[in-house]
């Protein structure tokens, strides 16, 4: 990656999306047939199949197949609908990730000032 164009927040890398008919049809197909699922699966809770074991496994069935259905949904949608964009990040440093300013990378003196430290103690919005 090179350092020209490289900024925080620019974009590296912008690619529209395919947006494929096949893909559309299938997405409604899919999206049919989850309406199925959900029907099937809700009609089954109204009847009270969940009281009876098979009918219970019935509807844990129809649930797990709503979701993985949903799942291939969302999956053909990402791929083909959405660009596939690349953005720069900032890299932060070390001292960044454990919440110490800057004043305070090369660390702080431990003896300092005993009233500068009851100040910061007391009230810690406190500004030296």
């Amino acid at each position: 990656m090179s350092s020209k164009g490289s900024n925080y927040g620019d974009i590296h890398r912008y690619e529209p999306a395919r947006e494929s008919t096949a893909a559309t049809i299938t997405i409604v197909l899919l999206t049919l047939i989850e309406i199925v699922f959900v029907a099937l699966f809700t009609y089954g809770l109204v009847a009270g199949w969940g009281y009876d074991p098979v009918g219970n496994m019935y509807l844990g069935f129809l649930l797990a197949a709503i979701f993985i259905d949903l799942s291939f949904v969302l999956l053909l949608y990402r791929k083909e609908f959405l660009p596939d964009v690349m953005i720069v990040k900032k890299r932060r440093r070390k001292w960044e990730d454990l919440y110490v300013r800057e004043d305070q990378v090369d660390g702080v003196d431990t003896v300092g000032s005993t009233v500068e430290q009851f100040k910061q103690a007391v009230y810690p919005f406190y500004k030296k």
